[in-house]
């Protein structure tokens, strides 16, 4: 076997990988030898079995592992016989073969780039704080109360309107035929909350208990249910019962219909709740300020499958279009033409800051993975388990469903591995930087920061959504009504709402 460098471009590297033929019928030999000795076949003794028929039944099998065998050893001299630090999954493509000839393969890969390690010792970094606010509690507590008025029967009968609660019966069609999800009976409906399909509580506005009546609506283009997109249905309503909302009281009745023992105990969840959102909102905010301190070191070129991947997952976030593309192609059948670009339609600017935002990015990733490596730090069997556990907490009754899903996905558990890499190399970074405590409003915490571009200029021109930044948290979702656990204000999320959501880092 010969092993030889044909391309040394950049963080590029080609390797010619020559098998000759006797090698490979040295070893298709040994082995059909090895299947002779232990093989039982029906009418011959165990071991007895001729090699001309072992080599009919088996030589082409053989001959395939023996020639997958000898290009894993080929790929295996080009990266560790050259102390190659791959970037990326290599590849290795058999150019020429024929039995009875030479087998010629090259094997192609990313290298890591040289990457400078910065003095951390230099680095400085803001860490920001926030001072409680007891007005946040109270103004929240205010919003909860609003929100969970007890509701009594309307004495005098009337025409209902915008603010009433309609108890009604209802039954969808489309086309004069029922269509799943679209019957309910003893349904509370707030007019007004559009809670339901545009049109459907003003079609209620109006009417009188006891009647019944049709209710047009026509279903959004974009629409959940996509066999329902665009769809004019007609609903049978029953309007049973009107009701009013009485006051909003804030006292130990309130607490109790929440599931508190009584105000102080909801209060304090509430502040319990407030401030957990405002320590995942100023972790984010202190590992962005980290990985702004580390992108104004020096630059280094970046692998370009990374970088690839990494653009077109910006240019997906940043691109209207893509996303309709993702909504037009969100269908479990294959499809016989190509998908069009990620950035298929954006103008040459948004590009240019899409490859800005993806380069930083990369480099920053490659730069933290540098720095523990060189730190020993690791993600411990521990570490995993326990990060696999509290994503197990966030879904109840599911919990074993969960467990045995990471058990039965390695990729998942490496996804899970990658956050918690960064948060340890974040928290060695901090103990050896300069870190200075800065006091912020809650403004300025849950304020959308634009991302920077490069690691040497000002931050890209708009933010572009790329990766979510800590939300403001929204007092409609702060408390949930009759908890099973009265130490949660919140429900736990469902993996699509969140009291806050938790940001990824923003690079």
């Amino acid at each position: 076997m010969n092993v030889s460098e044909t391309k040394s471009e950049g963080l590029l590297r080609e390797y010619q990988i020559l098998i000759t033929a006797a090698e490979i019928d040295a070893e298709v030999s040994k082995k059909l030898k090895e299947i002779a000795t232990t093989l039982k076949m029906p009418g011959f003794r165990p071991g007895k079995v001729p090699l001309s028929v072992v080599k009919s039944r088996f030589s082409d099998q053989v001959r395939g592992d023996a020639i997958k065998a000898a290009l894993d050893e080929g790929a295996r001299q080009a990266i560790e016989g050259n102390d190659l630090r791959l970037a990326s999954q290599p590849q290795v493509d058999i150019k020429s073969y024929e039995d009875g000839k030479d087998l010629e393969a090259s094997l192609a890969c990313e290298v890591m780039p040289a990457i400078t390690l910065p003095d951390l010792g230099k680095v400085s970094v803001d860490r920001p704080k926030i001072d409680s606010d007891p007005k946040e509690v109270e103004e929240t507590l205010g919003r909860i109360a609003d929100e969970n008025r007890p509701t009594a029967p309307i004495a005098k009968a009337r025409a209902a309107k915008l603010g009433d609660v309609a108890m009604i019966d209802f039954i969808g069609r489309i086309n004069g035929k029922d269509f799943e999800g679209g019957t309910a009976e003893g349904h509370s409906l707030e007019l007004g909350s559009n809670s339901f399909i545009p049109g459907f509580e003003d079609g209620i506005v109006g009417a009188k208990p006891g009647t019944t009546f049709d209710v047009p609506v026509t279903f959004p283009e974009d629409y959940q249910a996509a066999h329902l997109a665009g769809k004019l249905a007609v609903f049978e309503v029953k309007l049973n019962e009107l009701h009013e909302k009485a006051d909003a009281s804030i006292d130990d009745e309130l607490a109790t219909r929440l599931g508190f023992e009584n105000l102080d105990g909801l209060k304090a969840a509430i502040a319990e709740q407030i401030n957990g959102q405002h320590q995942t909102a100023l972790r984010q905010m202190t590992k962005k300020n980290v990985l702004d301190a580390l992108a104004e070191g020096d630059a280094f070129d970046v692998p370009p499958s990374l970088f690839k991947q990494e653009y077109e997952s910006v240019a997906r976030a940043m691109n209207p279009k893509s996303a309709e593309q993702d909504h037009d192609h969100d269908h479990d059948h294959d499809h016989d033409h190509d998908h069009p670009a990620a950035d298929d339609g954006m103008d040459d600017d948004a590009k240019a800051e899409a490859e800005l935002v993806a380069i930083r990015r990369v480099r920053l990733g490659l730069l933290v993975t540098e720095i523990g490596r060189a730190n020993n730090i690791e993600v411990t069997e521990e570490d995993t388990r326990r990060a696999v556990f509290e994503e197990a907490r966030r879904y109840p009754g599911q919990e074993q469903m969960v467990l045995e899903y990471f058990q039965k996905n390695p990729q998942a558990m490496q996804q899970i591995a990658g956050p918690i890499f960064e948060d340890k190399v974040i928290d060695f970074i901090l103990e050896m930087a300069k870190v200075t405590d800065v006091t912020i409003d809650t403004d300025t915490l849950y304020a959308a920061p634009e991302e920077a571009a490069t690691t040497k200029k000002a931050a890209a021109k708009k933010p572009a959504a790329k990766k979510a930044v800590a939300k403001k948290p929204d007092a409609k979702k702060a408390v949930a009504k009759k908890p099973d656990a009265k130490k949660a204000v919140a429900k736990k999320p469902d993996a699509k709402k969140a009291v806050a959501k938790k940001p990824a880092a923003k690079k």
